[in-house]
């Protein structure tokens, strides 16, 4: 493991922890626990996101820092039957990801840089489109 990503699973491993003990607000973003099957490893994953709202959901981006797809990416398109988001206060509630494509995409991503202007800086910076992904109740 690199100290890059030991250094990212202390930092989820805290902002997880708040999440569930303080508030579910980070950096003015709504904040979600997304609760994965690792695709290889087939242990549970925890990972903090932001999310935002949508009628049938949540939404929320596969940014990865801009270079590639996150982890927890890999490991909802591996085990999509094994998905739960968890929210400040609340129980974990399982879903299923939709990856949205064509202009259902464009509609979601709209909203997320609507409510989030800096993910559109992010996505310039990128040589690659995000993924956004739909969550929905199961």
């Amino acid at each position: 493991m690199s100290i890059w990503q030991w250094y990212q699973r202390k930092v989820n491993e805290r902002t997880v922890k708040r999440i569930r003990t303080k508030s579910g607000t980070m950096w003015g973003m709504d904040m979600v626990i997304l609760r994965t099957k690792g695709r290889k490893s087939g242990r549970p994953r925890e990972t903090p996101l932001c999310w935002f709202p949508d009628d049938d959901g949540w939404l929320i981006v596969a940014s990865g820092g801009g270079k590639g797809n996150p982890d927890w990416y890999a490991n909802l398109a591996a085990h999509p039957d094994s998905v739960a988001v968890e929210r400040h206060g609340q129980q974990p509630v399982p879903v299923t990801p939709v990856v949205l494509a064509g202009s259902e995409r464009q509609a979601a991503w709209n909203a997320v840089v609507s409510a989030q202007p800096r993910y559109a800086k992010y996505q310039k910076k990128a040589t690659r489109e995000y993924p956004v992904v739909r969550l929905v109740a199961a």
